[in-house]
């Protein structure tokens, strides 16, 4: 499985991971200020931006083996949505390779359960993949469309879910620019997409947290639609050496949306 990774910069190495249907653009202003003082890697998941697709099936531990065979030492990662089950999945599996994680629009788990109200329904999802079948860039349209609403989801109530006109324009915000950025490198390969999705469908990292012992940033939108904020404060309290900072007014993306205070908060973390 061969991947495209651009890399900026020199010094201590940083790899930000995008999220489903997108590539390692999305990360451009950050990944510029990070340039100033870092190595920074942006990968492009298998069958998204310049990277092909995979033959056969792969995993999230098969993209983290990957990733590191693009690294020198071990290394900051940062993961955005789909992007932090690759990060957790890489402090858990190889946590010597693994300085530090700042988890960014992050849940363990996508999809509500008895004992997991804090997600998606899982029709959600399975809708999403048989609309893919039909017209996929369509359907990656909805899906990013799905951070602009504001307020609890389905009876998951947080102290950041109170909503707001500033929250929701924010997100329109965040949401125009990755449309932009959708279709920059080519269309993403079906087949990946639909890996994608099975994977925020089935995988559920909650066991794993306490055993992630690498210092971590959990960076939250206060009002994040697909990963509600209680979703970050569950990851904040189980792993063992995290931090939560929730950004007012930010939704999903808050890195495009809130750029500023994602800095603030992340530059924070990382010299500490």
């Amino acid at each position: 499985m061969a991947m495209h990774v651009e890399a900026l910069g020199q010094g201590r190495e940083i790899v930000l991971v995008h999220g489903w249907g997108l590539h390692g653009g999305v990360w451009r202003e950050l990944a510029g200020r990070l340039a100033a003082s870092f190595r920074v890697l942006l990968p492009d998941l298998p069958g998204h931006g310049r990277s092909p697709a995979a033959n056969g099936d792969f995993t999230l531990a098969d993209v983290v083996a990957e990733l590191q065979g693009h690294m020198a030492a071990p290394a900051v990662w940062v993961g955005w949505s789909l992007g932090a089950l690759v990060a957790l999945t890489a402090a858990r599996r190889f946590p010597q390779r693994v300085s530090r994680l700042v988890l960014i629009g992050a849940t363990p788990k996508f999809v509500q359960a008895p004992d997991w109200p804090c997600a998606m329904p899982s029709q959600t999802l399975a809708q999403f993949a048989r609309d893919l079948e039909d017209d996929y860039h369509a359907t990656l349209v909805r899906f990013l469309s799905l951070q602009m609403g504001s307020g609890d989801v389905q009876g998951c109530t947080s102290a950041a879910s109170a909503g707001s006109a500033r929250a929701a324009e924010a997100a329109r915000a965040a949401v125009r620019q990755l449309r932009a950025m959708l279709m920059e490198h080519g269309e993403p390969e079906p087949a990946a997409l639909r890996s994608g999705l099975q994977w925020l469908t089935d995988t559920d990292l909650r066991a794993d947290l306490t055993a992630i012992t690498a210092p971590a940033l959990v960076l939250h939108g206060q009002h994040d639609r697909l990963a509600p904020p209680a979703a970050a404060e569950f990851l904040a309290r189980q792993l063992p050496a995290a931090r939560l900072a929730l950004i007012p007014s930010a939704g999903h993306a808050p890195f495009l949306s809130h750029p500023d205070a994602t800095w603030s908060a992340l530059t924070e973390f990382l010299h500490a």
